[in-house]
């Protein structure tokens, strides 16, 4: 599937600068279709986990296998895909190809919604400059980037969750007291702990926690592109894929609900000391029940760099709609060294003084 300017017969593009599709070649801008008065509608976890254990509509394997040839509608070149990637551009003409058999295909779960591109290429390169320019240790090769790296703009698969948590605990409060010990020169004060056992119960409400489906990307650094600003989001519109890469997932909602519940449990352990009080807090059982389970497949934008460098490749992500940033880059031995060699020096003129 392309997007043919209607204009110039030229291909349209999304623009996150204003929202719209528009012709890089005459200028022509045409708003995304079917996006608007619609809602992004939340999905039942439960009976989606159920469907896929029991393998109806063969969602079973969730996992894209093999290959996909496309023809380019605009010079009639071929490009294949392979994986979990559904839109990228052509080898030939660089015409923006999209794989429209996947996120319509009735063996996936479909696409709920996308959350746009509101960071354009102009913005993302001006802040990944000042990123990389802040990072003073790294080697002047890597700052080249734009000669030696791959910069490109895609949406990664996420499956967001809600829940509604009630937890019973028990454990201990641990009340401290300071006492005074020893006589003469060993007096001392101690501080010793009265722990007194409680149980309780909590209540915690989750909304829209984000889970990257996608494999391949650093999940450290993509984790702390969060907050995601998920109320934003659209319903989905191949439209606003238009020019950007774009991936389906590699995990399904089940496998990925495995980290979320994770994650809210670490969040409801928060909350159990919390409520417990005290000085200290021991938590020895909980039982949560997690009610009114839903979820969203969203596709997420991000601006990727990818530079190889000393046999090793470099990604930096960019969160394409708050613009946050966060990845890894190579640390230059000359630089340390010469760190290292001023430190030295340093302390020698500082050992001549005090010395002298």
């Amino acid at each position: 599937m392309t997007h043919p300017c209607p204009g110039c017969g030229g291909t349209l593009l999304f623009d996150p600068a204003d929202q719209k599709l528009r012709c890089p070649s005459c200028g022509h801008a045409q708003d995304i279709v079917g996006a608007e008065g619609r809602a992004v509608v939340e999905q039942d976890l439960q009976a989606a986990t159920a469907t896929l254990r029991s393998g109806a509509a063969d969602r079973v394997s969730q996992r894209i296998e093999g290959e996909k040839e496309v023809v380019c509608q605009s010079c009639g070149g071929r490009t294949t895909f392979t994986g979990s990637l559904t839109s990228t551009r052509c080898p030939y003409c660089a015409t923006p190809i999209q794989r429209e058999d996947v996120h319509e295909a009735p063996d996936r779960l479909a696409v709920d919604g996308v959350l746009p591109f509101q960071i354009d290429e102009k913005r993302a390169k001006a802040a990944i400059d000042d990123w990389i320019g802040s990072r003073w240790l790294a080697p002047r090769e890597f700052k080249r980037y734009h000669q030696k790296g791959s910069f490109a703009s895609v949406y990664a698969a996420y499956f967001t969750y809600d829940a509604d948590a009630h937890t019973r605990y028990t454990g201990k409060r641990g009340e401290n007291r300071t006492v005074t010990v020893g006589s003469g020169d060993n007096r001392r004060t101690e501080t010793r702990t009265d722990w007194h056992r409680v149980s309780g119960h909590v209540r915690d409400q989750f909304d829209d926690l984000t889970v990257l489906a996608n494999e391949g990307f650093d999940p450290d650094h993509v984790h702390d592109l969060e907050p995601w600003p998920t109320q934003s989001a659209q319903p989905f519109s191949a439209d606003f894929l238009a020019g950007h890469l774009c991936r389906t997932y590699d995990n399904d909602v089940g496998e990925c609900f495995t980290e979320a519940q994770s994650r809210m449990k670490g969040t409801i352990e928060q909350s159990v000391r919390r409520d417990i009080g005290g000085d200290k807090q021991q938590v020895d059982d909980l039982d949560t029940d997690f009610r009114d389970l839903t979820f969203k497949h969203l596709l997420l934008p991000m601006w990727l760099l990818t530079v190889n460098y000393g046999g090793k490749a470099f990604q930096t992500f960019i969160n394409g709609a708050t613009g946050e940033v966060h990845g890894d880059y190579p640390w230059s031995k000359a630089k340390i060294a010469a760190i290292v060699v001023a430190a030295l020096v340093v302390i020698a003129i500082l050992i001549a003084v005090f010395a002298g």
